[in-house]
């Protein structure tokens, strides 16, 4: 189910239901909250978000220990959340999204499974659609926790949020992840007054063993024999869902090309579908120091034992810089329509490429994510090859010390 395709059907469907509920709600009678028992966080949004959801779900780790946690995602997203650790694999609750039908028929599985559970407390991490709010009224739990917009103009998602978050432009999301957790128990208005967030996040590594990390570097090595010879670059350059958010194709294939030339081996990462991506900027390098691995790691897991072996990754805004900050791996990431503000990679070895344009960043809650661009992206354009370049080179450097 593309993009656009989602949006047309929360707009149809979502405004006219989070109204209806909204009116049911008013007239249920309340009830004193319990302590909660069963927990559910939703994180339909890209892996990216899920990897900067980890504080949250480690303090709501600490905060109920008493409490079971669930995850619920999409069913592309499960290995990643299995990843993380902190949800057990039955405790995550996956909803399909390849095409429409196959989304509503997994949903109704998934709320059915939610009833079962008895969730009680649910925290609606999405701050894009409105199936989230539906799915956290419909889980059956009495405590809602989740964006509202107040006297902002930001997307509509009803009145039945009962721990209603302000959403603060100005913070990093993970930030305003771990004020979702905190208004759980929180009685001022709006939630978390007496709440105090770190000035800055961390994210705790995602380990793996010695044994596995070296496993997946032999095996790369011997699909790939010439990456043995140098210290390894990894590029991500598709924009995904939204290719507003890329960096020039012809930049990244001078910036790979440079590179070689300077003595690196690099290696074009990315699903099967940015494969032409791939294969075009290995066409330009001609070099067997330059490979394509797009659709090579079949997941999340796959490509994070590959960060083990590489000095550096160099991508556009989105799930891989935020799956390389689980990792020692150093991330060079350019931004532009998203700000790094509020969705900049949580790792001491990152450098974020970003212009300050009038127009930038363009993306945001208040939009859906639906930028006014005529598609000419002056905000990454006018980041250069040669900025990027020393940026890299800097990081490389950085990491040759080490």
């Amino acid at each position: 189910m593309n993009i656009d395709t989602q949006r047309a059907v929360d707009r149809l469907l979502g405004v006219p239901l989070c109204a209806l509920l909204s009116i049911v709600e008013w007239l249920r009678p309340r009830r004193a909250p319990a302590p909660p028992r069963a927990i559910l966080v939703v994180l339909l949004s890209e892996a990216g978000g899920t990897a900067c959801a980890q504080p949250m779900l480690r303090a709501l780790r600490s905060r109920y220990p008493q409490a079971t946690l669930y995850m619920m995602v999409f069913e592309r997203n499960r290995s990643f959340a299995e990843l993380l650790g902190l949800v057990g694999a039955g405790e995550i609750v996956t909803v399909p999204d390849a095409s429409l039908w196959a989304f509503m028929s997994g949903s109704w599985r998934a709320l059915r499974r939610l009833r079962a559970a008895r969730i009680d407390t649910v925290i609606d991490c999405e701050l894009f659609a409105r199936v989230s709010a539906l799915y956290s009224y419909f889980s059956g739990a009495r405590v809602r926790v989740g964006f509202y917009r107040y006297t902002q103009e930001g997307l509509y998602r009803g009145s039945f949020i009962n721990r209603r978050v302000l959403y603060n432009p100005y913070s990093h999301i993970a930030l305003q992840f771990l004020a979702l957790a905190a208004a759980i128990d929180s009685g001022t208005t709006p939630p978390d007054k007496e709440t105090t967030l770190p000035e800055r996040l961390e994210l705790t590594p995602v380990e793996f063993d010695a044994a596995t990390v070296s496993a997946a570097r032999e095996r790369l090595h011997a699909d790939f024999p010439a990456l043995r010879e140098r210290r390894l670059v990894l590029v991500n350059a598709s924009g995904g869902l939204l290719p507003i958010r890329a960096w020039p194709l012809d930049y990244f294939k001078e910036l790979a090309a440079t590179l070689v030339s300077d003595g690196f081996a690099v290696a074009i990462v990315g699903v099967l579908g940015d494969r032409e991506v791939g294969q075009s900027i290995v066409k330009y390098c001609a070099s067997p120091y330059c490979v394509d691995l797009t659709g090579y790691t079949a997941t999340i897991r796959d490509l994070m034992l590959i960060f083990h072996r590489a000095a550096l990754l160099i991508s556009n805004d989105g799930g891989p810089v935020h799956f390389a900050a689980l990792t020692p791996l150093p991330i060079l990431a350019f931004f532009g329509p998203e700000t790094p503000l509020l969705y900049g990679p949580l790792s001491p070895r990152a450098i974020c490429l970003f212009r300050r344009l009038p127009c930038a960043p363009c993306l945001s809650a208040y939009n859906h994510r639906r930028s006014p661009c005529d598609g000419d992206n002056q905000c990454l354009k006018q980041v250069s090859v040669a900025e990027a370049l020393s940026a890299a080179r800097r990081l490389l450097a950085e990491g040759a010390q080490a």
